[in-house]
């Protein structure tokens, strides 16, 4: 186009003279002027329309070059790719057959209310983009929990790393004196144990900061910056790099002298001081005196606390359901007591850049154009590797009968069906890829009996759990995410890979019971009562009577978890 115009410019050029020298005297000059002012209109009409087609052709060359090289390709990660541009590609690509469901999510990428708006899309793609993936939520959000999150971001805004209130805050924290003026208070979260926990423990202490208008910090860690984006609009969540007690975050235990259970096991707990930070153990080995963390009567000492140091792997957001002083509170933020992991989850945990690339490039290859896609979380609790045959045959056993999968016809070399046939696409995770080769080859070796056409996928077989590499946890949640993005979800018993996954897709997975002894259990799973977590080691404590009590006998959305007994977990009356 840039050369049409060059030589249309060098013609008209050429019709008036060119290059050509033109010696005029004033005479002729005279003349010449007379002519053209005396010229027939066709030949000035003429010219003025040639002036127009060339200052249009020059127009749009340059628009063109402006739309080239404003916005260009971006890497594999998509950390410069325009969201508009993303979710029409997405679209296009078939990510939900409904067209009309698709532009609701695309509508709605705030998910009703629930996420907070004003934040850089580029910065975290996976905020506003995981609308398109996921179908919606499951269920809507109160308002009364939308309005209690926006006054949260507003506390955390005034009370956030290196504010006036936080500076002066730690200056108290640093002298160890403490005023009741203070205008921030915070719960500190330690970076503990391995990457399902941290989620989950996470959101426990979000919902606690929630109830007790704390402000949450977090630890960040070797590898948290990696692998979540900020949540909180104009403040970071993260505890600052000077944070006084950076250095004994990880030293903390029971028997520090600032442990909460300590100090009252010691009776050292007394009405007229108060101490500037306490430290709360709150993982699977604390004792009797750590959890009455649960009971009313120590929630009204923590309170005056200005610092609370927190270190858990356990989700324990159950026991706190049991507790009346936070019981309205609760039924009001969570009237469908099934969707608290759900709801916060989805508020609270966004894949950064490089963990979405990963999400977004393996969903597209493999997972986007089938029927159906059913998602299989393995884990198994045995010191020696795998693959196990008890386990394989507790997979197939549990998928061909709840008919999750089609069962396979070992008679015949090819489906005698003809048409479009309809596709499943299964998602395997596990540390060993031997699981995923026997079944994927099951499936590659016969023709289904239903004629479906069935793909098996895994991202990634590790080994072994590696829970401080940080690129092993970029996978691990980015595998989380992409089973929370199936249809239907098999997950292992006590594994809280598969609770996070069931958590923010919104659903009830099928669980495979626990082998024993190395044999197959029969039944081979359940399907879960709900999409909630468990909770492995809750207390069994009446803080009123003060003795022993079954706290899965307490309420009715308490109950026992379908894969631990002794486990909590919230459902639905």
């Amino acid at each position: 186009m840039m050369k049409r115009a060059i030589a249309i410019r060098n013609s008209t050029a050429n019709d008036t003279g060119g290059n050509n020298k033109i010696s005029l005297s004033p005479s002729d000059l005279e003349t010449v002027t007379d002519k053209y002012a005396t010229s027939s209109p066709p030949l000035t009409l003429m010219r003025v329309m040639g002036f127009f087609v060339i200052s249009f052709m020059l127009f749009s060359v340059l628009f063109s070059l402006s739309v080239v090289l404003r916005d260009p390709p971006s890497d594999a990660a998509f950390r410069e790719q325009p969201s508009s541009l993303f979710q029409l590609q997405q679209t296009q690509q078939g990510l939900d057959s409904d067209a009309s469901h698709s532009g609701e999510l695309l509508n709605d990428k705030l998910l009703g209310g629930l996420l907070a708006d004003g934040f850089d899309e580029k910065s975290c793609l996976s905020r506003y983009q995981s609308a398109i993936f996921h179908k919606g939520l499951s269920g809507k959000p109160s308002s009364y929990l939308i309005s209690r999150l926006k006054k949260y971001e507003a506390r955390h805004k005034l009370c956030g790393p290196y504010t006036e209130s936080y500076n002066k805050t730690v200056k108290q924290l640093g002298s160890g004196q403490f005023t009741e003026s203070l205008d921030c208070k915070y719960v500190v979260w330690i970076s503990f144990s391995g990457l399902g926990n941290r989620i989950l423990t996470l959101a426990s202490a979000f919902l606690y900061a929630l109830l007790t208008d704390r402000v949450l910090l977090v630890d960040p860690g070797v590898d948290m910056t990696d692998l979540f984006c900020e949540p909180f609009p104009d403040a970071s969540w993260f505890v600052p790099h000077d944070f006084p007690l950076n250095s004994q975050l990880n030293s903390f235990n029971q028997d520090s002298n600032q442990c909460h259970g300590k100090k009252l096991k010691t009776k050292s707990i007394t009405n007229s001081t108060v101490p500037s930070f306490v430290y709360l153990h709150l993982a699977h080995d604390y004792d009797d005196h750590d959890k009455l963390f649960f009971c009313d009567e120590e929630q009204l000492f923590l309170q005056k606390v200005p610092w609370l140091i927190m270190k858990t792997d356990n989700y324990f957001v159950p026991s706190l359901f049991l507790m009346p002083s936070f019981e309205q509170e609760l039924n009001d933020l969570f009237p469908k007591k099934e969707n608290v992991f759900h709801f916060l989850g989805r508020y609270l945990f966004h894949p950064t850049n490089n963990v979405w690339g990963l999400v977004v490039r393996y969903y597209n290859a493999y997972l986007a154009k089938a029927d159906e896609r059913v998602g299989i979380q393995i884990r198994v609790f045995d010191t020696e590797p795998g693959p196990f045959q008890h386990v394989l045959d507790q997979i197939l056993a549990c998928t061909l009968k709840e008919n999750i999968l089609p069962d396979v016809n070992r008679g015949q070399n090819i489906n005698s069906s003809l048409g479009t046939l309809k596709s499943k696409a299964v998602l395997m995770t596990s540390l060993s890829s031997g699981y995923f080769e026997r079944v994927r080859d099951m499936y590659w070796e016969y023709p289904t009996m239903t004629g479906e056409v069935v793909g098996i996928y895994q991202p990634s077989h590790e080994g072994y759990q590696q829970t401080q590499k940080q690129f092993h946890n970029q996978k691990a949640w980015a595998e989380m995410y992409l089973l929370s993005l199936t249809n239907v979800l098999v997950t292992s018993s006590w594994s809280t890979f598969g609770y996070v996954a069931q958590g923010l897709g919104g659903l009830k997975p099928w669980i495979l019971y626990k082998p024993e002894n190395r044999t197959a259990p029969n039944p081979p799973c359940r399907r879960a009562m709900s999409m909630e977590p468990c909770f492995h080691a809750p207390p069994f404590y009446d803080c009123k009577a003060k003795r022993g009590t079954d706290t899965g006998e307490l309420v009715p959305h308490v109950r026992h978890c379908e894969d631990m007994s002794w486990g909590l977990k919230l459902v639905d009356n």
